[in-house]
């Protein structure tokens, strides 16, 4: 029997999941459509990803593991940059890809192309439940917060001047189009999902091309993550809205870890070691968060060819938060508010997270345990 509802999720929060649900039945053939699960990973040159001398090997000869060059991917950007993974991974060699939409790493995951991967939600419920609950588990959190509603000032004052506008998300399902379609629903205002066409109008851009269709007036605003959100500011764009302020604590899960269910039978200790890399990681960065931006931003240089500037890396990388704890109980939310709405069929999301590996990382350094707010393996 599933676990009882959490009760501190807003209402705001609630219509954000109703969203989801209608879009989530729409995912699978108008992502095929666009192309997006046919986008080859990228090799990872950056890093230190040298096995450690004379280090005892774990038991696998390496793993991959996969993540976008993204500042939401702020964990695995500076644990490849600085060494801090292969550190703990020993004599088990780390080999990156890098992607720039969920469900190509879903796809790569699928193939056994990667082992391990750094990923927002939507994509991951999508191919959890599109698989029967076979093919991955959540096993960690990441980063919370991070994504805000950019607007022309010109042309919108106030969230309800957005009637009648174009607006950019970063792709068809994806977390912040998701997003978005919810909180256009909680103003009562209606679009199609898969066309984006309705009293606002929403159209799919990537996050590269972003800021040129801003610039050109084709859009009035868009719903990005860092460090979109702040390249759009920084050419005269306004923040509308910080998406954090729509959730309790102004927590709600952008990016997780997932891995092949596979891969967590076969080599339990490999993925254990990953994870102790990452919790390492994020207390690096809250510990010296200006030279782990600094570090994000050499492993960004690296991937993309160019670094960031001040005025977009500083406060996209304040909006940011890093993360063991992986908020199930946010993706648990919309998931029970979307069978609430009467919008999905209830789907079987038990076994989504295995928080086991997470949870003896965290014991292990006296720190306390995270909740799979029900949805663990049984």
């Amino acid at each position: 029997m599933p676990a009882r509802r959490p009760s501190r999720i807003p209402r705001t929060a609630s219509r954000r999941t109703v969203a989801a649900a209608a879009v989530l039945p729409l995912l699978l053939g108008a992502l095929a459509a666009c192309g997006y699960g046919s986008e080859a990973g990228k090799d990872d040159k950056a890093g230190k990803a040298v096995p450690v001398a004379g280090a005892r090997k774990l038991s696998a000869d390496s793993v991959r593991i996969g993540y976008f060059p993204n500042l939401t991917h702020a964990t695995p950007l500076v644990g490849v940059q600085e060494g801090l993974f292969q550190k703990e991974l020993g004599g088990t060699r780390v080999r990156t890809v890098t992607f720039n939409a969920g469900p190509s790493e879903i796809e790569a995951l699928n193939a056994g192309s990667i082992d391990i991967g750094w990923i927002g939600p939507s994509p991951t419920v999508n191919g959890f439940t599109k698989s029967g609950g076979k093919n991955l588990r959540i096993i960690g959190g990441s980063a919370s917060g991070g994504v805000k509603l950019v607007v022309n000032p010109d042309r919108i004052a106030s969230p309800d001047d957005l009637k009648g506008k174009t607006i950019a998300t970063p792709q068809l399902g994806n977390t912040q189009d998701v997003a978005f379609l919810d909180w256009i629903s909680e103003k009562g205002w209606k679009v199609d999902a898969q066309s984006g066409k309705g009293d606002v109008d929403v159209v799919r851009t990537d996050n590269k091309v972003t800021p040129n269709a801003y610039a050109s007036g084709a859009i009035d605003g868009a719903w990005v993550p860092e460090p979109t959100a702040s390249k759009l500011v920084s050419e005269g764009a306004k923040v509308l809205l910080d998406e954090s302020d729509l959730w309790p604590d102004r927590k709600f899960v952008v990016t997780h870890i997932i891995v092949s269910q596979e891969f967590l039978a076969d080599h339990p200790d490999v993925v254990e070691a990953v994870l102790r890399g990452s919790v390492r990681t994020n207390e690096w960065i809250k510990a010296d968060p200006e030279r782990a931006k600094a570090s994000a931003n050499v492993a960004l240089k690296a991937l993309s060819g160019k670094e960031l500037p001040p005025d977009v890396i500083d406060p996209a990388w304040k909006a940011l938060r890093t993360t063991d704890d992986p908020l199930a109980a946010t993706l648990r939310a919309e998931a029970d508010h979307a069978v609430q709405a009467g919008l999905l069929k209830e789907p079987d999301l038990r076994g989504i997270y295995d928080l086991g590996p997470l949870n003896k990382v965290l014991r292990s350094l006296g720190r306390p345990e995270v909740s799979d707010a029900g949805l663990g393996v049984p």
